[in-house]
């Protein structure tokens, strides 16, 4: 295996923070402490892999010794066991391959997932509501927690924009592949003809930045206060507490009108632009990247389109990996979403071990 001294030595690293857990000078550091137990969280896959496949190869030697041997009854079983092992070895070979693919830095980060209606009128903004619900349910069964910073809804009870915090386990390594235009096909209720309109919806999933991450200069902010209001107009309190943020650099514009408390406002608000900010500067990197090479899972573009709901034929189709699933009612109750992402993960990886071959 050509990459075995590479295992060697990361297992010689998880045993080195094995034995740090027992020292009383790293236990009283809270901050060594905890970053030692995450790097040690981190290698223990790869290490737990990496040991099951030094047992299955040493069971395979010692089958093949036997193959030596003039016994045929002993001939056999280690021919018998050495077909079984193979595949086996062949399977953990082919995990810790994949262990060893350099890992997205944000990948664990919490996300801003923010979803407009687009071309379609008020059909596009029943549908955009429709996406957030999936991703509503899937973050549900995934144990996550979502909590909306910014909605606009339209006249019809669907939604022009919704802004949301997704919070918990390793949110960006499932979400990321979702950013890009989502297309649905089907016979609106107001269309009396019968008539299969297409609409589309804009996805973008942002890893959520730190301030060490991104640091914004209070001179280069504008901020605005105004008085919240609901649907309507409808005053939803007597003071001046939305707050609407505007970078001055780039012009990107951030209001926040969820909470009552101007200051609760401001701090919402600050982390969708530091969001924002963050992934500007990740998609320009990315785009410098992308000249040379292209990924076959889609750039993550959000002009890009990437998936069709197409709901008199039943069917979700993600055009990045040509993938069409015909249960589209379990796609959109976020069901079985997590398919899709599976696969697409799958193709990433591919594609990234085939580089690295």
């Amino acid at each position: 295996m050509q990459f075995k001294k590479q295992l060697d030595q990361i297992e010689v690293r998880f045993e080195e923070l094995s034995r740090q857990f027992a020292d009383p000078e790293i236990i009283s550091d809270g901050d060594r402490y905890r970053k030692a137990a995450k790097q040690h969280s981190d290698l223990s896959e790869i290490v737990s892999r990496y040991r099951e496949w030094k047992r299955v190869e040493g069971d395979l030697e010692q089958a093949r010794s036997m193959l030596a041997d003039s016994d045929p009854d002993l001939k056999q079983m280690a021919a018998d066991e050495i077909a079984r092992l193979d595949p086996v070895k062949l399977q953990l070979e082919d995990a810790l391959k994949v262990l060893l693919l350099p890992k997205d830095p944000h990948d664990e980060k919490n996300v801003v997932l923010e979803i407009r209606a687009g071309t379609g009128g008020d059909e596009a903004t029943l549908f955009a509501a429709e996406i957030f619900r999936m991703y509503s349910r899937f973050a549900e069964s995934m144990r996550w927690r979502i909590e909306v910073t910014s909605v606009s809804e339209s006249a019809v009870g669907g939604l022009k924009e919704v802004i949301a915090l997704v919070n918990g386990e390793k949110v960006y390594s499932k979400m990321k592949y979702e950013s890009g235009v989502h297309r649905v096909q089907r016979v609106p209720e107001t269309e009396a003809s019968g008539r299969i309109h297409t609409s589309a919806a804009t996805v973008a999933v942002l890893p959520e930045a730190e301030e060490v991450d991104i640091q914004i200069e209070e001179k280069d902010l504008r901020i605005d206060v105004f008085r919240s209001s609901g649907p309507g107009g409808q005053s939803v309190n007597t003071t001046d507490s939305a707050v609407r943020i505007t970078h001055l650099p780039t012009g990107i514009v951030v209001s926040q009108q969820d909470e009552k408390s101007q200051h609760k406002n401001k701090a919402k608000a600050l982390k969708v632009l530091r969001a924002r900010l963050y992934d500007r500067e990740r998609q320009a990197r990315e785009a410098a990247r992308a000249a040379e090479r292209k990924s076959q899972v889609g750039t993550g573009d959000r002009s890009e389109r990437i998936r069709t709901y197409n709901f008199p034929q039943g069917r979700v189709t993600d055009h990045r990996i040509s993938l069409t699933l015909y249960k589209i009612d379990k796609v959109v109750n976020g069901e079985s979403l997590d398919e899709i992402i599976d696969a697409l993960l799958a193709e990433d990886q591919a594609t990234k071990l085939a580089e690295v071959q």
